[in-house]
């Protein structure tokens, strides 16, 4: 009978060496680093007619051009607008910051006021900006929220399209302990090119390197590319179920098993259903927590947050579990990608009363 193992006792998952920080007076050690696309979100509610009228696939990410933002912002000119930074893997580490996590992100965006609200706004929430800047604008997403609390996001990358490996700030892969990235860095070649040099670096140094496929669509268009990856890179994996059958041709947890063959710890998250895991020939389900429902979007930055918080911390893989499924219910009872400020004092309040854990 297998018995849960703190992943912390594993020899892969401390093979960081104690180096030195002195290059280019960089002093700072950081728990994660991550590398994702700086977005402000443009957030809208809208009805089913809308997304139909105008060929969006719902629950979905659409790459969009500059005419097709302008054409999208014109058709929802007149409804309540919410502005909010955004950016799957920046939603993640914002998480990360308000937990307590030391954090830091790199991308790039524009030398404007989007730019600079960007910056604020996750230094407000505790993250470290490694951000470039470019002439480029500030990439945005129009976040469309239909009554089902579903989002379909409309991204027009901008400046993000920009950040390449010579952007990437080595110190500061050098001074964490896990590196984070998103399949949506596959996008655009600069950036594909950027996160494989960062993966050799964080490999380099020693580090945990987490990918998170993101998206159903980023799973298709590069699924061969990303089961290399969890192959030949990948510490940990996170997927949600459609994307986890996308890339191994079986459902929830014949998926995760398969992930877990070539992954240290593999992690498919299940919307409101259970979560699963595999690790070193175990296999676990997490009940998830339920909520009152008021906008999905950045439910699973949100979840992967918890997760690697747990990690971070020492925690089993059920509990790990528990806290990604707890940040995640908390994020979806508000409007935005964004976690509750005050997420920490309530997460500690639930760890310490044992709360369904």
């Amino acid at each position: 009978m297998h018995t849960e193992k703190n992943i912390h006792n594993t020899s892969r998952l401390n093979r960081k060496p104690e180096k030195s920080l002195s290059e280019g007076n960089f002093s700072q050690r950081f728990d994660i680093c991550g590398m994702g696309n700086p977005l402000v979100d443009i957030l809208v509610y809208v009805d089913d007619a809308f997304l139909l009228n105008h060929g969006l696939h719902k629950g979905v990410m659409h790459l969009i051009d500059w005419e097709r933002r302008e054409y999208l912002l014109e058709q929802v000119r007149g409804k309540e607008i919410t502005m909010e930074a955004g950016g799957s893997c920046p939603n993640t580490l914002t998480a990360l910051g308000l937990l307590g996590v030391r954090s830091a992100l790199m991308g790039k965006v524009g030398d404007d006021d989007l730019g600079r609200v960007f910056e604020e706004k996750i230094a407000a929430r505790n993250v470290h900006s490694f951000l470039r800047k470019c002439k480029e604008k500030t990439g945005t997403s129009i976040i469309l929220i239909t009554p089902d609390k579903e989002r379909t996001m409309n991204t027009h990358l901008s400046a993000c399209r920009k950040y390449g490996e010579d952007d990437l700030p080595l110190e500061v892969i050098d001074g964490s302990r896990f590196f984070y990235f998103t399949g949506y860095m596959w996008d655009t070649e600069t950036q594909k090119t950027a996160v494989k040099k960062a993966i050799q670096r964080a490999k380099k140094s020693g580090l945990q390197i987490i990918f998170d496929s993101a998206d159903p669509f980023a799973a298709e268009r590069y699924r061969e590319d990303f089961l290399d990856l969890i192959r030949e890179s990948v510490d940990i994996v996170v997927a949600n179920a459609q994307e986890a059958q996308i890339l191994t041709g079986g459902k929830i947890e014949d998926g995760v098993k398969k992930l877990g063959e070539h992954t240290r710890i593999a992690v498919v998250k299940n919307g409101a259903e259970n979560t699963h895991i595999f690790s070193e020939g175990m296999y676990i389900n997490v009940p998830s927590f339920h909520t009152d429902v008021k906008d999905t979007t950045g439910a699973g930055d949100a979840f992967s947050a918890g997760f690697i918080y747990g990690l971070i911390k020492g925690h089993s893989l059920q509990v790990c579990g528990k806290i990604a499924s707890f940040v995640a219910s908390k994020t979806i009872e508000k409007l935005g990608a964004q976690v509750p400020d005050d997420i920490h004092s309530i997460l500690l309040q639930m760890l310490k009363t044992g709360a369904e854990l």
